[in-house]
């Protein structure tokens, strides 16, 4: 009964989340391609499918590793993956090239799954940390398809949430072949809401496991080069509300270091605009990368392109990680970490809370309250080299000496197909 109303509300709002789609197709083409996938109407395939399920940009660059191993690992399969977001199928597509298939995933209604199963017919579901939707693992199940979550994390707000609506979300639990879950918390909070406890093992984060490939490594460094000998700082990410005190603290920044340079790169690209004319409406100077714009004489660079994130950090001697000065839960801060750099965030960082923990035990990143605190920490660093270069080995090796869920995770999704 739970399962029927939940499928109703959603087809309920079809309409809407289509006609939302359409409004923010006008600024973001790509949103309003392919749309049918999301109908089911996917890509047919052949043969053995692997599917792996990544919502947006951060969870697919987790994802990549994974991915690479199992093209290795499982050569007589064909890889689909999917996204919700344009942004993170873009970002499949520069990792992938045409080693894999991309599709939208369809939104969650009985008739979309239904469709997109046929048409795919996979062999296993590999969903990336939380994205569970009732339908898609259900309808996987009953059809004899293994259900694996991933780099599974679950915030104890979201425990409780699960909690609440017990009567929908009990079967859908029971639904799922395996938890690879990043923390204990984690997995006792997955038993607590209904996986079967043999179900759940606790392997350690696969963002740890990130990977730099040696094209990004050469535009990094092609990139630093342009910007000249001066200290450049990056704010990875930012949510709306967060460019307000992050151009602040470039501003007491600049009055320190006159310059010094912000790579400020927008989490979704709709925003790209308006954060541009926010730039220019403070009186900073702005060259934006989309235009090829030169950054030599620029006090803000805008990184409004889509998958660059990554090698942009590389660009950098610092980074903010956005999403964690307003209550969004942060983004991930290894990325930066795994370049060697110091790394700041704000306080709201519970979609990580067990990576930070790491990073904050070893005292390798920041966090700061808001725009006079970020500008301190950053002023004391370009200051001074030595300290700067200490902080971001310190990041790097917290990296390093968490390694190796990559390979229990891959072993287990193997061993289980």
């Amino acid at each position: 009964m739970f399962q029927f109303l939940y499928s109703q509300l959603v087809r309920l709002a079809l309409p809407l989340i289509f006609l939302r789609l359409w409004w923010r197709g006008r600024r973001t083409p790509e949103l309003r391609r392919n749309w049918r996938h999301r109908l089911g109407l996917a890509p047919r395939l052949q043969g053995p499918v692997v599917w792996v399920h990544a919502v947006s940009v951060g969870e697919t660059v987790a994802a990549g590793p994974m991915v690479r191993r199992l093209l290795e690992r499982l050569p007589e399969a064909s890889v689909l993956m999917t996204a919700m977001t344009a942004t993170g199928l873009a970002q499949a597509k520069r990792m992938f090239g045409d080693q894999v298939t991309y599709a939208y995933a369809p939104y969650d209604t009985p008739g979309a799954v239904r469709r997109f199963l046929n048409r795919v017919q996979p062999r296993i579901l590999v969903i990336m940390e939380t994205e569970i939707w009732p339908n898609m693992i259900r309808q996987s199940r009953v059809r004899g398809v293994p259900v694996f979550l991933v780099n599974a994390r679950l915030s104890e707000r979201s425990a409780r949430g699960y909690e609440r609506i017990r009567p929908l979300a009990l079967p859908v639990m029971r639904d799922i072949s395996w938890v690879a879950a990043q923390a204990d918390s984690d997995a006792e909070r997955f038993r607590r809401i209904g996986v079967a406890p043999d179900r759940v093992d606790v392997t350690g984060s696969v963002k740890f496991d990130v990977d730099i490939p040696a094209g990004v490594r050469e535009a990094a460094g092609q990139l630093r080069a342009r910007f000249g000998d001066r200290p450049v700082w990056v704010a990875g990410s930012t949510h709306a509300g967060e460019e307000s005190p992050v151009l602040a603290a470039h501003r007491r920044l600049l009055a320190a270091h006159p310059d010094a340079l912000l790579i400020l790169v927008p989490r979704h690209p709709e925003r790209f605009d308006s954060v541009a004319s926010q730039v220019s409406d403070q009186g900073l100077s702005l060259a934006r990368r989309s235009r090829n714009q030169d950054p030599a004489g620029a006090q803000v660079y805008l990184g409004d392109t889509m998958g660059e994130l990554m090698m942009l950090y590389g660009a950098s001697d610092m980074a903010f990680v956005g999403g964690s000065l307003v209550d969004r839960g942060g983004h991930n801060p290894l990325e930066p970490a795994a370049w060697g750099i110091p790394v700041f965030s704000g306080p709201h960082v519970f979609n990580f809370e067990t990576i930070y923990q790491r990073l904050l035990d070893d005292a390798a990143v920041g966090m700061v309250s808001g725009a006079e605190d970020l500008a301190r920490q950053l002023i004391a660093l370009c200051s001074d080299p030595d300290r700067r270069a200490a902080a971001g080995q310190r990041a790097l090796r917290v990296v390093e000496k968490n390694r190796g869920a990559l390979d229990k995770v891959v072993a287990g999704v193997v061993g289980r197909v």
